[in-house]
């Protein structure tokens, strides 16, 4: 029997924020480590569940590859990337054996280790659950709203490039929201730009398809931010 909203491990979240995009590439996982720490910076205490089972990049991220999950009574301990146990994960990435292990398994498999990740993890209290999804929109997308929908999901944040061919996804991706009801509270434009190490000046490596944003912004009521690539100071 599946647990309800108010009994559920999922009960003492708070808020619950997907983290989509059309495409690989664009800085998804980034978006979501970033969002998560930003959070925590403001006194959050944020989880994040990795539900990208082919591309599981969020343990690299937070330097917690290797790190084993434990069983409790009330299901799996995620893993704690602080002291404070102020930022908590769950992916599928530390349930492999090998770090670099392809997940090869078919839409069934996958759509039940997600719904098993909503319904028997442990988060306890958090203020924030960062759902880093797989590109594109497909029956994962779908098992995950499907187990989070109870929860009352605060919405989805969309993640695109500046290439057009990006932001075509992206208007797939509002498709995909409006017809499953999940709010967009966000449109992020990653790699927007390249910001000079030695004069911090803003370089624009390829135009914004700014047509395409003005449509992507009246289908979503939000208006899309623009997120520069920042490289480390020489």
């Amino acid at each position: 029997m599946e647990a309800s909203a108010e009994s559920g491990n999922l009960a003492g979240v708070r808020h619950i924020i997907l983290i989509l995009s059309g495409k690989g590439g664009v800085g998804k996982s980034t978006i979501s480590t970033e969002l998560a720490l930003a959070l925590r910076h403001m006194g959050k205490k944020v989880g994040i569940l990795d539900v990208d089972l082919c591309g599981p990049s969020i343990p690299r991220m937070l330097r917690a590859q290797g790190r084993a999950v434990h069983q409790c009574d009330g299901g799996w301990v995620p893993v704690f990337v602080d002291q404070e146990q102020s930022v908590s994960l769950m992916s599928v990435g530390f349930l492999l054996e090998k770090p670099d292990e392809a997940v090869v398994w078919r839409g069934p498999k996958k759509n039940a280790l997600i719904k098993q990740f909503v319904s028997d993890v442990a988060w306890g209290q958090l203020d924030y659950l960062v759902v880093d999804t797989p590109p594109g929109t497909s029956d994962e997308h779908m098992a995950a709203l499907d187990a989070l929908r109870p929860y009352s999901p605060l919405g989805a944040v969309v993640v695109t490039t500046p290439q057009a061919v990006s932001v075509g996804d992206v208007r797939r991706e509002l498709t995909f929201c409006r017809k499953t009801g999940l709010r967009v509270i966000g449109i992020v434009e990653n790699m927007s730009g390249f910001v000079c190490p030695h004069c911090t000046a803003l370089c624009l490596w390829t135009p914004s398809s700014r047509d395409a944003w003005r449509r992507a912004e009246t289908s979503s009521r939000s208006s899309p931010r623009a997120l520069p690539f920042t490289p480390f100071p020489p």
